[in-house]
């Protein structure tokens, strides 16, 4: 048989596989369900990995097209391939990390940036009264919310990395991110759209 003949048949089977997983997933079991979705992760990996540069984001785009994954299992057709199915909504999932990503890149300043432009018009007193400011109002963030923002903002952690240091699951890093940073625009007088 031909190199690309026995591929072809390889991936045959493991649509087949997966497939019978899924329905079996759908059906209520857990465990084929976990092994379906151990099973597609290289392929996820690989996906989002060929969309996106950046590790980390590509890291979490697999994230999402598992969360999507799980959120849409019911409305998977057994009676069509299982592979494009999935891999549909991994492309999906990647590319709207990359657009997200660039628009907000668009919008961010570059820290040093930033950095170089406030040691040049603020007084080295009123700097040091800042960070104060910030670290007395970090201090009041409740626990899971300063460390969603240490994680995710300040180490700058992908959400998968994040989640598994803060044992918060990435939904609940996501908002607790929100909040915290929600709390501190209102505390140090960023008003309420920013």
């Amino acid at each position: 048989m031909p190199p690309d003949a026995a591929k072809a048949e390889a991936r045959e089977a493991r649509d087949t596989r997966w497939s019978a997983l899924m329905m079996a997933a759908q059906a209520g079991d857990g465990r084929a369900y976990d092994r379906l979705l151990r099973e597609i992760l290289p392929l996820l990996r690989g996906i989002a990995n060929a969309r996106l540069r950046d590790p980390a984001e590509a890291e979490d785009a697999v994230q999402d097209a598992l969360l999507t994954l799980h959120r849409v299992r019911a409305t998977y057709d057994p009676a069509r391939p299982f592979t494009p199915w999935m891999a549909a909504i991994a492309e999906r999932r990647a590319l709207d990390r990359g657009r997200s990503r660039g628009r907000r890149t668009a919008r961010e300043v570059q820290i040093e940036a930033a950095e170089h432009i406030a040691s040049a018009t603020v007084p080295e007193a009123e700097r040091g009264l800042a960070r104060a400011e910030l670290r007395a109002a970090l201090g009041e963030l409740p626990a899971s919310q300063a460390t969603a923002l240490r994680l995710a903002k300040i180490e700058e952690l992908s959400l998968a990395e994040a989640s598994a240091r803060s044992g918060l699951s990435v939904g609940a890093l996501k908002v607790a991110t929100h909040r915290a940073l929600h709390s501190l625009r209102k505390r140090l007088g960023g008003g309420e759209g920013t």
